[in-house]
C-alpha cells in the first residue's frame, strides 16, 4: 500500500499536469539535462535504466529511451499516459517508489529527477538501500536531493496539494555510503525557480 503523502503527490501531479509542464520549462538554469549526459556516457546501448517519479516523459526521459531499455514508475496516471505518448518504447508503470520491491540487479542505472523531495524523509535511507540491490554490479545511480532540514511541509505547489520532505546534503550523502554506493560526483547546484533560488544537491554514485 502507498504512504498517503506520497499518493497525495501523484494526485497533485494530476492536478497541474500543464501548469507543472510550463513552470517547468521556464527554468533557464536547470543542470538536469548535464546531468543526464554524464550518466549515459558511462551506460552501453541498450543498457536498463529504471527512472522513478519519470513523469510525463519529458526531454530526458525521452533521450534515456532513445539510447536504453527504460521502465519508468511514477503515481500520476495522467502523467504515465502522457508518457506513454511521447515514449512509446518506454515501459511505464504506476506504482510508489517508495514501496515497489524488484529483482535484484534488474538495471544497470536508476536515476531521479527532483522527485526525492517529495518523499517522505525517513523513507529514504530504505529506499536508495533497495536501489543498490537494483542495480547490476558496477551500475550507477544518479539522483536530485532537497538540501534542507524538513522534516514534512504538505501545502499548496502550483495550485494543487502536495508534499515535500528533505535532508541536509551532508546527511543526502551518508544514505547513498550506507548503502554501499560509492559516490563519483556530489554537488549542489542553486536553480532560479520563478518563486526565486532553490538549491538541489546533485549525486552519482556506482554499485
Amino acid at each position: 500500500m502507498s504512504d498517503p503523502r506520497t499518493e497525495l503527490v501523484g494526485a497533485g501531479y494530476d492536478a497541474m499536469i500543464d501548469s507543472w509542464e510550463s513552470w517547468a520549462g521556464s527554468i533557464q538554469d536547470d543542470p538536469r539535462h548535464e546531468w543526464s549526459a554524464e550518466l549515459t556516457a558511462r551506460l552501453r546501448p541498450g543498457a536498463r535504466v529504471l527512472e522513478l517519479g519519470c513523469g510525463g516523459g519529458t526531454r530526458e526521459t525521452q533521450e534515456l529511451a532513445a539510447s536504453f531499455q527504460l521502465t519508468g514508475i511514477d503515481l500520476s496516471e495522467r502523467q504515465l499516459a502522457r508518457a506513454r505518448k511521447r515514449v512509446p518504447t518506454g515501459d511505464f508503470r504506476r506504482e510508489d517508489f517508495t514501496t515497489i520491491e524488484l529483482e535484484p540487479s534488474s538495471f544497470d542505472a536508476v536515476v531521479s529527477f527532483y522527485a526525492f523531495n517529495h518523499v517522505p524523509r525517513e523513507l529514504l535511507a530504505p529506499l536508495i538501500s533497495r536501489i543498490a540491490l537494483w542495480l547490476e554490479v558496477d551500475g550507477w545511480f544518479m539522483a536530485s536531493f532537497g538540501t534542507t532540514d524538513l522534516e514534512a511541509w504538505t501545502g499548496d505547489f502550483l495550485g494543487a496539494p502536495t508534499f515535500f520532505s528533505s535532508y541536509q546534503p551532508e546527511h543526502n550523502s551518508a544514505l547513498v555510503r550506507s548503502a554501499g554506493l560509492a559516490i563519483a560526483r556530489d554537488e549542489i547546484v542553486t536553480i532560479s525557480e520563478p518563486e526565486g533560488p532553490v538549491a538541489f544537491q546533485w549525486i552519482l554514485a556506482r554499485r
